[in-house]
């Protein structure tokens, strides 16, 4: 599909997506990809359909403000993408940044990769986020919600078995990343790890959404299953949030 809003909206439109939340790729890019938060901010003033995920770099000054200006412009997340950032995915600052957004009640996304690793360009040299990071990110903070994209069945049981009942419980993976049938790796995934803790995603626009959409559909789901994993697990998250957020005269 193509990167504009108005292709993103008609892609939407084809697989009956209502809501979408967007970044702004090229920016993931940039020495400093919050850079491209005020195009994004300014989309969404225009498309009510869509919801920002702005860019937060926690190596750079000022970072914390941007996640106070996230949570004023409405974004139900922020993302960082610490490998092309050039930053220890566990490091301090990363630490730093999964407190803030736990004291915001802002929860934060993180790509375990954009691309396959065979379509990549060249000089496109970021490592993928490692599951260990996710596992020592969400212990870092008792209050923090994760939201993990473009992770496959293995890295999603390496992190969920290898960590507490109550730290998986704060963590989100979306689906764009995992096997659908014929194989086998989404089904396991919702049985053994839990249907409540998957949400759709689509990958766009460096994927396609028919295919997310292709997965629910040729799964043995039931209707409360799929609202789950399209519409109601996400939904808990930001309401959650939303309750867990302190009010301004207490920050």
């Amino acid at each position: 599909p193509g990167t504009s809003p108005d292709a993103l909206l008609r892609a939407m439109d084809r697989v009956a997506v209502d809501q979408a939340w967007i970044s702004h790729l090229p920016s993931i890019f940039w020495r400093d990809p919050a850079a491209g938060n005020p195009w994004l901010y300014e989309t969404v003033r225009r498309y009510d359909r869509l919801r920002p995920v702005p860019a937060v770099h926690p190596g750079l000054d000022g970072w914390e403000q941007l996640i106070r200006e996230a949570r004023a412009a409405g974004a139900p997340a922020v993302r960082c993408d610490p490998t092309y950032y050039g930053l220890d995915p566990s490091g301090v600052e990363m630490r730093a940044l999964i407190g803030a957004c736990a004291l915001e009640g802002m929860a934060l996304l993180l790509a375990v990769r954009l691309e396959d690793g065979r379509q990549r360009h060249p000089n496109d040299r970021a490592a993928e986020l490692p599951p260990w990071a996710i596992r020592t990110l969400i212990r870092s903070d008792p209050a923090v919600r994760l939201i993990v994209t473009h992770a496959e069945r293995s890295f999603v049981e390496e992190v969920h078995f290898g960590s507490t009942p109550e730290e998986s419980a704060r963590i989100w993976w979306d689906i764009c990343w995992i096997w659908g049938p014929p194989e086998d790796h989404l089904q396991t995934l919702l049985r053994t790890v839990g249907v409540h803790r998957f949400v759709f995603g689509s990958g766009q626009p460096l994927r396609l959404p028919e295919a997310s959409v292709a997965k629910l559909d040729l799964l043995d789901l039931s209707a409360e299953e799929r609202r789950a994993i399209e519409s109601e697990n996400i939904q808990s998250v930001t309401q959650s949030l939303s309750e867990a957020a302190p009010s301004p005269s207490h920050r």
